[in-house]
């Protein structure tokens, strides 16, 4: 790693119930940051979070962080005590509709839309019709072939900014385009459940985000 990466930088968080934890910060990088929490290391990317530390934006001389939900920048000389609470974890409740289906709203890249919860796929999909509309980037993607209902079509694999259910945000979402109108509403896969704990009662499906 080169010298001028280094950083000897230190947040002191004050955790409740008296519990000291030291955040390091080793190195920044485009787009990246090596932490060293509590003597674990760790690289993380911009849009992930690890240990209460969220990462949204880093070059080389500064990064941005959400450390218990406020903004902060981080540089060489940044020194920062704070109380530090771990967030609640925000969960989610769906009732199955009458077709045994469980559908919610959902915001992608910051526009609403309608979403039905597909354990069975394994990636978020959309039709290009509502990719345009929310925004979504896909002509010059990656492009392949799949099999739909409708028989063979042009699909495109795209990262998504971020997709909310409920309060329940997930950064840089792995999804699929399908050129058409199929699916009719976009499928929640597990490219985003993955990052939520599941659990289906009395026709009730709750998702609780991971933290």
């Amino acid at each position: 790693m080169k010298t001028g990466y280094l950083i000897c930088l230190v947040l002191l968080l004050t955790l409740s119930g008296a519990a000291r934890a030291d955040v390091e910060v080793l190195g920044l990088f485009k787009g990246a940051a090596l932490l060293k929490i509590d003597g674990e290391q760790k690289m993380i990317k911009v849009g992930q979070q690890w240990k209460g530390v969220a990462l949204l934006k880093a070059n080389s001389r500064e990064a941005l962080a959400d450390v218990n939900g406020e903004r902060m920048t981080l540089t060489v000389s940044t020194r920062i005590s704070t109380n530090f609470v771990k967030p609640a974890a925000s969960t989610v409740r769906i009732r199955r509709n009458a077709n045994r289906q469980y559908i919610t709203n959902a915001t992608i890249n910051g526009f609403g839309t309608t979403v039905l919860v597909d354990t069975g796929a394994n990636i978020v999909a959309m039709n290009s019709n509502t990719a345009r509309a929310l925004g979504v980037d896909f002509e010059n993607a990656p492009r392949s072939r799949v099999s739909t209902a409708s028989g063979v079509a042009n699909a495109w694999s795209v990262m998504l900014n971020s997709v909310n259910v409920g309060g329940i945000n997930v950064q840089h979402v792995q999804a699929s385009v399908i050129e058409g109108g199929f699916p009719e509403m976009v499928l929640l896969g597990v490219t985003y459940l993955q990052h939520v704990d599941m659990q289906e009662k009395d026709g009730v499906l709750m998702l609780t985000g991971k933290f």
